[in-house]
């Protein structure tokens, strides 16, 4: 009896330490599985925080291209106003040239008034100012401001701009004034 009672004990005791390496076992695995469960919760905050980072460096890097392109243009066309106070003055000095060269006229366009002009062109040239070419173009309302429609003297210059009254002006590309034309129809 006393052995079988041993017995008794030792397989007890056998389960006893069954059960405590099971629970050891289940105790590993759940914290296995807890610890999978955080990491892949620790990755996805990762990657959420990573997307947000990259949108935010995108959208700095726009911003900052924004900029850059907006103080450019403002510098281009910070003198805007300036300049355009003085074209009617480039205008009235292309009349004065005109009428004194044309034929069976008395006035001169003398060597000094001659300079001034060409000073003031070089000027709003270099400034970004450039003149727009019209005459014998084809009408384009975006760009010509039509005074008058006149027969065309041929069939080609149907729609085309016979003669141009008042210039028109680019500031870099940009229109600044509208050429005002007499147009053939």
């Amino acid at each position: 009896m006393a052995k079988k009672q041993e017995e008794i004990q030792e397989e007890e005791v056998i389960k006893d330490e069954k059960e405590t390496k099971e629970k050891k076992k289940k105790s590993k695995s759940s914290k296995k599985d807890k610890q999978a469960d955080r990491i892949a919760e620790l990755e996805q905050e990762l990657g959420e925080s990573k997307d947000k980072f990259l949108r935010l460096f995108a959208e700095f890097d726009n911003f900052k291209k924004r900029t850059a392109k907006e103080r450019i243009d403002f510098r281009a066309t910070a003198s805007l106003d300036t300049l355009q106070a003085f074209l009617p003055v480039m205008d009235d000095f292309d009349r004065a040239k005109k009428v004194a060269e044309s034929d069976g006229n008395d006035e001169v366009f003398s060597e000094g008034v001659s300079l001034v002009y060409q000073k003031l062109k070089s000027v709003l040239a270099s400034k970004g100012i450039k003149v727009m070419e019209s005459t014998g173009e084809i009408f384009d309302p975006e760009l010509h401001e039509a005074i008058t429609e006149i027969p065309a003297p041929t069939e080609e210059m149907k729609g085309k701009i016979i003669d141009t009254i008042e210039q028109g002006y680019y500031l870099h590309e940009k229109i600044v004034k509208h050429a005002r034309v007499v147009v053939g129809k």
